[in-house]
């Protein structure tokens, strides 16, 4: 599989009508997220810390849930991590969702989906690739793993679905846990 095979991703996630955020979250940008539906591969590009929102704790400028990547059921994931934050390390990991929200890393939901330096984070810049088949379907968080940042709000939400035919981005309602 070369880059180029997800170079007409973008056009193809317009025609499907990205739902921008509305109120106060960003726009979500489609260069986020490429695939390709013959291959069942996607990739996202998840930046820790793109904005000031909430302290820098967010991811893509969402945080709360804000933002829900659906990846349809078995498809081959690729999570491309980058620590934008100029101050504060990050990390991510996708997680089972619990209430009340764990303060620090727990084992992920699913196998290979976690950054390196889960708990430590990684420094400004820095980047990692989580890579995983997105299996079983449910719901799940994509949740900074430094202690306390994700019960702080630095969390997206992963839908992985039996129904979806192809990756999408929604802007969905942030909720605290």
């Amino acid at each position: 599989m070369t880059a180029r095979s997800f170079g007409y991703a973008p056009a193809v996630l317009l025609a499907l009508s990205i739902t921008p955020a509305t109120g106060s979250g960003p726009d979500i940008d489609p260069a986020w997220l490429s695939f390709d539906t013959p291959a069942k591969t996607t990739r996202f590009q998840l930046i820790a810390g793109l904005t000031g929102l909430n302290g820098a704790l967010n991811f893509n400028g969402f945080r709360d849930g804000g933002l829900t990547l659906v990846v349809p059921v078995g498809w081959h994931t690729e999570i491309d991590f980058r620590n934008h934050d100029g101050m504060l390390p990050h990390s991510a990991e996708i997680i089972a969702p619990e209430t009340p929200l764990p303060v620090q890393p727990v084992s992920p939901a699913i196998p290979r989906a976690f950054t390196l330096k889960l708990t430590e984070g990684l420094v400004s810049e820095a980047t990692d690739t989580m890579r995983f088949t997105a299996q079983p379907a449910g719901e799940y968080l994509i949740f900074c793993g430094v202690p306390g940042h994700g019960a702080a709000g630095m969390w997206i939400r992963l839908s992985v679905s039996a129904t979806a035919a192809a990756p999408t981005l929604l802007a969905t309602a942030a909720t605290s846990h």
